[in-house]
């Protein structure tokens, strides 16, 4: 079985290798992204690894489908980046739908807490020898109230820690489980309470239709006065230009973001020595209350491993002819295993 992996880094290979001790799979590993201009460096394999930056639109589909290629294997949870409309009874597009919750939870937390305390500028304040305090006022988490915006798994756990510092949770979903949140200290409300009464407010719901700039100009009026914001679901969550515009108001008292709009051209590559040609971006980065992460949260060792073993183990289902739960229904976009016509078979 030859696999082309796109967009791959070194962190990528040594996970991937060693848990292909397992499967034995003949694996090709290039660099570049996967678009029309470098797919024709899939000629030749039978199965795409693509990662979330990758753009595999309707004529890179068409392209894959004329190499004979069946399979894209996406190693990652979102699949925005896939027109799933022009695969349709031409690829089948797996996903890795969870790989460590606790990974993307703690890093949430870690988001908050440094900037409550100003963690992040005390570290260069002190590598200057100065050891003051000036400018690092925070406040005490405990009884403070926090928005969560959808409660799958990775917003369970960080509910979890949140509990742990003692705080009062708000939470939305299309879908509410109220046994769950009775059961674990949190209340279902719908948007506008949540928005009115919550100190910090965290994103964790999937990109939709219905959730894209769920974070906008008129959301943001209904916040509290110096309401914290964090995203480390997806980019397009956030209206970023309406962001802006409440930072400088001192609307909004600080962000925390570890997903951009508009991160697939800067996100996991090193521009230290260029230029950001992204006015916005370039912008998000002048606020000394803003504090961005490359797209980091889900990469701790356990995730990455994970990440490999359900990745090659979505490949060995298919070929084998094994149930594929991590399949993405292309009628209903939803996974296979939420499907039940592909359970049946028939949604294909």
């Amino acid at each position: 079985m030859k696999i082309a992996f796109f967009d791959t880094k070194e962190y990528d290979k040594k996970s991937f290798d060693n848990i292909n001790k397992n499967f034995r799979y003949s694996i090709k590993y290039f660099k570049e992204r996967l678009n029309l201009d470098t797919v024709i460096l899939a000629k030749g394999f039978e199965v795409i690894c693509a990662f979330v930056n990758d753009d595999i639109d309707k004529n890179v589909i068409e392209k894959l489908y004329s190499f004979g290629i069946k399979l894209i294997v996406l190693r990652c949870a979102g699949y925005n980046n896939v027109d799933l409309s022009s695969s349709f009874r031409k690829i089948h597009i797996l996903r890795v739908p969870a790989y460590s919750p606790y990974a993307v939870a703690e890093h949430t937390t870690g988001l908050i807490l440094s900037l409550n305390r100003k963690i992040h500028k005390a570290y260069y304040r002190t590598k200057d020898n100065n050891f003051s305090i000036n400018g690092f006022l925070g406040f005490d988490m405990h009884g403070k109230t926090v928005g969560v915006i959808g409660t799958g798994k990775i917003a369970k756990i960080f509910i979890n820690i949140l509990n742990g510092f003692g705080m009062n949770v708000l939470a939305n979903d299309p879908f509410p489980n109220e046994e769950y949140a009775k059961n674990n200290n949190f209340k279902y409300v719908d948007l506008d309470n949540l928005y009115k009464n919550s100190d910090i407010i965290s994103l964790h719901c999937p990109l939709t239709k219905d959730t894209k700039y769920i974070i906008n100009k008129s959301t943001i009026e209904k916040m509290k006065k110096n309401v914290m914001i964090i995203n480390t679901s997806r980019g397009p969550l956030i209206n970023t230009k309406d962001l802006i515009a409440a930072l400088k108001q001192h609307k909004i008292g600080s962000a925390g973001l570890d997903v951009y709009e508009e991160e697939s051209e800067y996100f996991f590559e090193n521009f230290s020595e260029k230029n950001i040609d992204d006015d916005t971006l370039a912008r998000l980065l002048t606020f000394n209350n803003v504090l961005i992460t490359s797209h980091q949260a889900f990469f701790t060792k356990e995730a990455l491993e994970k990440i490999a073993e359900t990745t090659l183990q979505n490949i060995d289902d298919f070929f084998q002819g094994n149930p594929t739960p991590n399949e993405i229904c292309y009628n209903c976009g939803e996974d296979n295993k939420n499907c039940t016509k592909v359970q049946t078979g028939k949604c294909f």
